[in-house]
């Protein structure tokens, strides 16, 4: 307990980077593997952060778990680069110097790669290799999942005495990713038993200053403060920080004023900085503060703006009736009148919304948010659009569906994208920041007001959001886990991918009756047989029974006879899937508005044709 005896007298002060020091002298790959075969590269880094006044160093261990190794293939060797990185910080060590091992976050700032049972036996596995190597402490550093912070802390308390320093990296000023304020996040780690709390990465010592300002002196635990050097750059394609050891020295003395009593540094920082941070503490006879004040927290009220709509497409009573229709954006700007005719054609038939794929089939189309636009100005349809994790990153994502919200769209089907390879453009890349499970969290996080950051938006969205459904698995009991998961990250809804098959419907239906949230099952016409055997053996997720590929054949060629017997067997399909769905999702094949329209009141007419029944049947008791 030595060191958490010197916190309680003394300021301390941490080591820097070693990754981006380590890049800066020209190492690239894995930082870990150094530990198994160049030992000495790390032992040099960690004599000069001694040398420079550094307390305390921390192992590097920081990427050294099994999901993170695996990348590199090297997860055999977890257990060996995690004794070596001990061993070789002991031995930079002098008597006066605590070696802390360290533990860095897993889960991505925004993609969820592993399972939490994945990431708890990655944890255990280099928990237990640290301690048993006799560190004198844990750092835990660089996690923006609280929830996965906790998940170790806890099991460290459970095993070992030695300090845990628990260190959360924020996505705004005061606020984690998810809108967790840094308050009630070092709270919790407080109450689950972290000896020090405290704040590392993503920003330099300004921003964490005032990240402090509107925080209380922890009561039961120290804090810790790990800046970064400065925001990255790049120059000449590689990563850099602004060299700002002076500024650092001085914003050193604004961070124990709030509080802090163990200082380091992040990515950027270099001995140099650690340099400056010692110097300012000795110079200047900083000691920790016991009282400070508080700068009282502006609250931004967030407003909520109802959609231009009298229902979501959500809250659809399950006994009533709704179609959706599919009209995908055309390639040709030649055809954008055509699109617009077909969308007012649709909504005169009936059609609750038309929905626009977002460059479906990785194929460039005119962008769906244009075109939604002009068609709810023009044709007052209701448009419906799909948001696709392929194209946009972070950044473009929120940028987009808050532009969407500004302009009054607030239905959109979250999904994740055919792969660029698969398109039109073979040489474009693919984004995906998030999944579409991923994504539908964080539309419904933007409907709490909340950045992705954190950040108050200042007005809260209002999307409904619909997630995809592949009612043609071969593993239907698994596809409905998806969707189960999906209506636990806030789904309304689901629109399935067509399906050609009478009997599954019904198989489609005991699978999924249980869901509390409405499905609308997919219906596409076919136009002919060459475009039934693409689907059937080029679509992902589509599957034609062999019946409906020979009446399909029996067309031949002509045009009028394969949209005909496409027509005739949809409304077969419609027959049966009304049996067991009361929501249809209609797909127009190739711009061919004129089939979905006919088939959209086809749907209208059955509701009429059993409101009429409903009625006879009513008159009939009353006689």
């Amino acid at each position: 307990m030595a060191l958490l005896d010197d916190l309680q007298q003394k300021i301390l002060v941490g080591d820097g980077a070693m990754g981006t020091f380590l890049y800066q002298e020209g190492i690239h790959g894995c930082f870990e593997l150094l530990n198994y075969d160049r030992p000495e590269k790390v032992l040099k880094v960690h004599q000069q952060y001694i040398e420079a006044g550094a307390d305390i160093i921390q192992t590097n261990t920081y990427a050294a778990n099994r999901l993170k190794l695996r990348r590199y293939q090297l997860e055999h060797l977890t257990e060996e680069i995690n004794y070596n990185a001990v061993a070789i910080a002991k031995e930079a060590a002098s008597d006066h110097t605590y070696v802390l091992g360290t533990i860095g976050g897993i889960s991505n700032v925004h993609l969820n790669e592993f399972e939490t049972e994945e990431i708890q036996a990655s944890f255990k596995e280099q928990a237990d290799v640290l301690l048993t190597a006799g560190v004198d402490g844990i750092l835990l550093e660089t996690f923006y999942s609280i929830d996965e912070l906790s998940l170790i802390l806890r099991y460290l308390r459970q095993q070992t005495k030695v300090p845990i320093i628990a260190q959360v990296t924020l996505g705004d000023i005061g606020v984690l990713q998810g809108g967790v304020s840094l308050k009630a996040a070092l709270n919790r780690l407080e109450e689950e038993g972290a000896d020090v709390v405290g704040l590392n990465c993503r920003m330099g010592p300004h921003h964490m200053v005032r990240s402090l300002e509107e925080l209380p002196l922890p009561l039961k635990t120290y804090l810790s403060v790990y800046p970064n050097a400065s925001l990255p750059n790049v120059r000449d394609g590689r990563f850099f920080y602004q060299s700002n050891p002076h500024y650092f020295g001085k914003m050193t003395e604004e961070l124990v004023g709030e509080g802090a009593r163990l200082i380091g540094g992040c990515c950027g920082t270099t001995p140099d900085h650690v340099r400056a941070i010692k110097t300012t503490i000795v110079s200047k006879g900083l000691i920790p503060i016991t009282r400070k004040s508080i700068k009282e927290k502006r609250t931004n009220t967030v407003s909520v703006t109802s959609p231009n709509v009298t229902e979501s497409l959500s809250d659809v009573s399950p006994k009533s009736q709704s179609v959706i229709v599919e009209l995908d954006p055309p390639k040709s700007l030649a055809r954008t009148d055509e699109f617009l005719k077909g969308t007012k054609a649709l909504k005169e038939a009936g059609a609750d919304a038309v929905t626009l794929a977002d460059n479906s089939l990785a194929s460039a189309r005119i962008d769906n948010l244009s075109l939604g636009v002009l068609m709810k100005q023009q044709t007052k349809a209701r448009p419906l659009l799909h948001l696709a994790c392929r194209d946009r990153n972070l950044i473009g994502l929120q940028s987009h569906l808050l532009g969407l919200h500004t302009l009054g769209i607030h239905d959109v089907l979250a999904i994740t994208g055919d792969p660029a390879k698969v398109g039109d453009f073979p040489g474009a890349s693919s984004v995906y920041d998030m999944a579409s499970l991923d994504l539908i969290k964080f539309i419904k996080q933007l409907n709490e007001g909340i950045s992705f950051s954190g950040k108050d938006l200042g007005e809260k969205t209002v999307f409904t959001v619909a997630g995809a459904f592949n009612a043609n698995a071969r593993y239907i009991d698994k596809e409905v886990k998806r969707l189960e998961r999906k209506i636990k990250a806030g789904a309304d809804y689901f629109m399935s991918q067509p399906v050609y098959s009478i009997k599954q419907f019904e198989t489609v239906y005991k699978a999924t009756k249980h869901l509390p949230v409405p499905i609308y099952i997919g219906i596409m016409p076919l136009v002919s047989s060459r475009n039934a055997e693409f689907l059937h053996n080029e679509v992902p997720g589509i599957t034609l029974s062999d019946d409906v590929r020979k009446r399909m054949a029996a067309c031949g060629k002509s045009k009028a006879d394969g949209e005909k017997e496409g027509l005739l067997l949809a409304k077969e399909l419609i027959d049966e899937a009304k049996t067991y769905f009361n929501h249809i999702y209609l797909i127009t094949p190739f711009l061919r508005y004129q089939m979905t329209v006919e088939l959209t009141r086809y749907i209208q007419s059955m509701s009429e044709r059993s409101l009429v029944q409903g009625q006879n049947k009513t008159q009939q008791v009353k006689r």
